[in-house]
């Protein structure tokens, strides 16, 4: 009979796995950047560490210099962090990825990282507006400019791009309003004159969306979103080249310090596991949900991306493989309309966040978008009778029940 110390011993596992690239989508969800400690757990293991120990000084001293690839620091790198980023950067076709603490926390970091003084940045307008805080508020107290355009306007890009254009960024679809921008079109602008182009693909979702097959140089998510998808946690991604890491985005991680926890990244690991099958349920869901919104009494409009009605409906299906989760309407009675609406529902709950397994409908001219002029909201397309809805896992019917019963109450 086996001692418990021989029992607890950790034996190495003989498993080799596949090359994630030859693996579908869905497999490399659940499997990819998977590394097992000697005990061959089969979930991911936690690693709630701050630290490291080394069995010498020379051996902390090789790490510290980078003789010796082991990790030194959770702020820098932790394992469990990192088999969230791989697995990531294995779905996105990216070479690297790093993660954050939050989405906003990424959007920041691939800006931040590689502007300065005297440099301009170059982005579409409808943002969400926190990136927009950033652009307008925190980028011009360093000394760098900002131009904002229309995305959907190439001639517009092509007219504001300058020599000393550092950065592009957009969203598409985009928050709230669910406009496409041809990613591919904005990557050939500033790629003219060496910017780099950032892509917000967080409505996309890894799945629908390939902004770095289009041209893209960076790629960023809020993973509390989709990836997350239950209402849990906070995290966000930057994906990128190995030059780009390098070269900017590194070192401003690590002087930095906006890291996500081991546990949030543990968490958004176990929600890439069945990120595809929520994306493909939610997704039906919307699309259907779209079609019976915009036959309905009391909304003046929706917007889908692949609704033959959408301005852009060309373009989503071009560049995207589904529609999404989300859906965009514009109902009667402006803002006190809206309210009675969203009040009136019972089964679709308010709330600021999206992606989530549970359906959530917001209001952004007094939430997301509020701390901006009404001048500006109506330069963004956001009306005070616009709603965000993101259809969550209940079954349609009761979905499109509940929305028959609100409307009524307009």
């Amino acid at each position: 009979m086996s001692s418990a110390s021989e029992t607890r011993t950790p034996r190495p596992t003989a498993f080799t796995p596949r090359d994630p690239q030859t693996l579908h989508p869905e497999t490399r969800l659940v499997h990819a950047g998977t590394t097992r400690s000697p005990f061959g757990e089969t979930s991911e293991a936690l690693f709630l560490t701050q630290g490291f120990v080394y069995d010498s000084a020379a051996a902390c001293e090789a790490r510290f210099k980078g003789e010796d690839p082991g990790f030194v620091y959770s702020r820098y790198a932790n394992p469990t962090t990192a088999m969230f980023e791989e697995r990531m950067a294995l779905i996105e076709g990216a070479e690297v990825a790093r993660a954050t603490a939050s989405g906003m926390a990424a959007v920041n970091a691939a800006l931040l990282c590689q502007v300065k003084a005297g440099d301009h940045v170059l982005a579409a307008r409808a943002l969400f507006g926190s990136s927009r805080w950033i652009l307008e508020e925190l980028l011009p107290r360093f000394g760098v400019d900002v131009t904002l355009v229309d995305g959907s306007d190439l001639g517009a890009w092509e007219q504001a791009i300058r020599p000393n254009t550092r950065v592009c960024l957009l969203e598409s679809p985009t928050n709230p309003t669910l406009d496409i921008i041809d990613i591919a079109a904005v990557a050939k602008i500033a790629h003219s004159v060496g910017a780099c182009l950032v892509v917000d693909n967080v409505f996309a979702t890894p799945l629908l969306q390939h902004p770095l097959a289009l041209g893209a140089d960076v790629v960023v998510y809020s993973t509390t979103k989709h990836v997350d998808g239950q209402g849990r946690c906070l995290g966000g991604m930057v994906l990128c080249s190995r030059q780009f890491l390098d070269d900017h985005l590194q070192v401003f991680l690590r002087q930095t310090g906006p890291s996500i926890s081991p546990f949030n990244a543990w968490v958004m690991l176990k929600g890439l596991e069945t990120l595809a099958l929520r994306v493909d349920r939610m997704q039906a869901s919307a699309a259907r949900l779209a079609d019976v919104l915009a036959g309905a009494k009391g909304v003046a409009k929706v917007l889908y991306p692949f609704r033959a009605d959408h301005p852009q409906a060309a373009l989503a299906r071009r560049q995207m493989s589904g529609g999404g989760t989300l859906i965009t309407l514009v109902v009667d009675g402006g803002k006190e309309g809206a309210f009675r609406f969203m009040d009136a529902l019972r089964v679709i709950r308010i709330s600021n966040n999206l992606g989530d397994a549970k359906s959530l409908i917001t209001h952004p001219a007094t939430t997301t978008h509020q701390r901006f002029t009404p001048e500006a909201r109506a330069e963004m397309g956001i009306s005070d009778g616009l709603l965000r809805l993101s259809v969550g896992l209940e079954h349609p019917d009761d979905l499109e029940a509940d929305l028959a019963q609100a409307l009524a109450a307009i």
